[in-house]
């Protein structure tokens, strides 16, 4: 017998708030944020001159810059899908409080992706009780998916 989710009362928007925000930072839960990206939808964005400073923090461009082609459109493709995906851990949109620019996406020695969070970035992760944000990318065909986790300050178990 399968049995139905539970129903929450329909609440205003004022009342709406996640359990992570009611149990404040020193409680904080890990955050997760997913990003599906296609690249024609980069593409779209990188028509707009503003994009690449808005988005792009000075060692992805300089980086960027060194590629061509699809190797260059796949490199910040996966930098603004990681970008889109932090945001969300960190509870933001992406013309909220926190600017992509300060989310810098660095590959480690063995490939993995890893994060430099700066200013805006660093301060909200810091307000919202995060040790850091660990962050995974897969590129197929047109589509980049990036997967984003908030790990807590404070451990979760008792």
């Amino acid at each position: 017998m399968v049995s139905a989710p539970a129903v929450r009362p329909a609440s205003t928007e004022a009342e709406e708030t996640t359990s992570a925000q009611a149990a404040g930072p020193a409680s904080a839960m890990p955050g997760i944020g997913i990003d599906l990206l296609y690249l024609d939808e980069l593409d779209a964005l990188l028509q707009r001159p503003w994009v690449l400073g808005y988005l792009y923090a000075e060692a992805e461009l300089r980086h960027a810059d060194t590629l061509t082609g699809e190797r260059r459109r796949d490199f910040l493709a996966g930098r603004f899908a990681a970008k889109e995906a932090v945001l969300k851990v960190l509870n933001c949109g992406l013309f909220g409080e926190v600017l992509p620019r300060h989310i810098e996406v660095h590959r480690t020695a063995s490939g993995r992706p890893d994060l430099h969070l700066a200013d805006s970035a660093r301060h909200r992760s810091n307000a919202l009780g995060l040790a850091g944000i660990t962050v995974t990318l897969t590129h197929k065909r047109d589509v980049v998916l990036a997967l984003a986790l908030g790990l807590p300050k404070r451990s979760l178990t008792p």
